[in-house]
């Protein structure tokens, strides 16, 4: 499996929150992480990272933040192996994309109850839609307090798509 993290508007593409779930998803196959920073554009993203996927029924796409719109569009266009969204920037306005149909992927999806950027309503009606994984966890936009939680819920969606 290649797992692709896709990092959100202001951070990189080895921040600490990839790193920590990256460390896990070596376990499970390849691993590699998009650099956005000179793209501001979540549609350019999406471009970026869909021609970045090389075999997509064996492709796990992460996605935080911004980067969790771009691979929540990407999941529409290309049926990818699974989903694992963290805070996604979902149904904003100004984003191209604002209808999301049902897709076969599985998917999980990961908010913060205190979330002051992005409202956790918006993965839940997203999850509702996808009828998927979502879990509210407490924790901020940034859910750096809640990665051991996170870790355990990427290891169950690692271990679901390798059966």
């Amino acid at each position: 499996m290649h797992i692709i993290f896709s990092h959100g508007k202001e951070s990189g593409p080895w921040g600490s929150k990839i790193r920590y779930l990256a460390e896990i998803a070596g376990r499970y196959g390849k691993v590699s992480s998009i650099d956005y920073q000179d793209l501001a554009e979540p549609d350019l993203r999406v471009k970026r990272l869909h021609n970045h996927i090389e075999h997509p029924h064996h492709t796990l796409l992460v996605g935080s933040s911004m980067a969790g719109y771009v691979s929540a569009v990407v999941a529409q266009q290309t049926p990818v192996a699974g989903l694992f969204l963290l805070a996604p920037a979902l149904f904003l306005p100004g984003y191209q994309v604002q209808q999301f149909r049902p897709v076969s992927t599985p998917q999980w999806v990961v908010h913060g109850w205190r979330d002051d950027i992005i409202p956790f309503s918006h993965s839940v009606r997203y999850a509702e839609l996808q009828q998927c994984h979502c879990y509210l966890l407490d924790g901020d936009h940034r859910l750096n307090s809640a990665l051991d939680d996170i870790g355990q819920l990427f290891e169950k969606c690692l271990r679901q798509l390798s059966l």
